[in-house]
């Protein structure tokens, strides 16, 4: 089995891991919030009406601003709501996995043993380049 055929198998075991599942559960239910849809189509129609505004020869400058505030407002409705701020939360666990899997690949790609990978602490960017040090 080459290693590609390992990473395959990796990413299935992944997939049963308690923050992934989390994080599908959350997708999950957020796609049958309707009252969150809803919200979510209202901001987008509002985000494409603010562009558009803007984009005129000769733009409303009232119009753009009662469109922005239209925006901003339903965006922090919207990430307030409990459904997204518990995918938000189960999403940064899902990539700080997947943030410890890059450092660990990493290790192994620059001849560094895989075992001894701590998590990243403060946001690995996958770049061993501008890195003080995983392990």
């Amino acid at each position: 089995m080459d290693c590609i055929d390992l990473f395959k198998k990796a990413a299935a075991a992944m997939q049963t891991d308690p923050r992934y599942l989390e994080l599908d559960s959350a997708r999950r239910e957020n796609d049958a919030d309707t009252e969150l849809q809803n919200m979510i189509g209202e901001f987008n129609l509002a985000r494409l009406d603010l562009n558009n505004e803007a984009s005129n020869a000769e733009p409303n400058n009232a119009r753009i601003a009662d469109l922005n505030k239209k925006v901003n407002d339903l965006y922090s409705q919207i990430m307030a709501s409990e459904g997204m701020v518990r995918y938000n939360a189960a999403k940064a666990e899902c990539e700080a996995m997947v943030n410890h899997i890059d450092a660990i690949i990493n290790t192994a790609m620059n001849g560094g043993d895989p075992m001894t990978v701590n998590p990243p602490q403060g946001g690995c960017t996958g770049s061993c380049a501008s890195c003080g040090g995983c392990h």
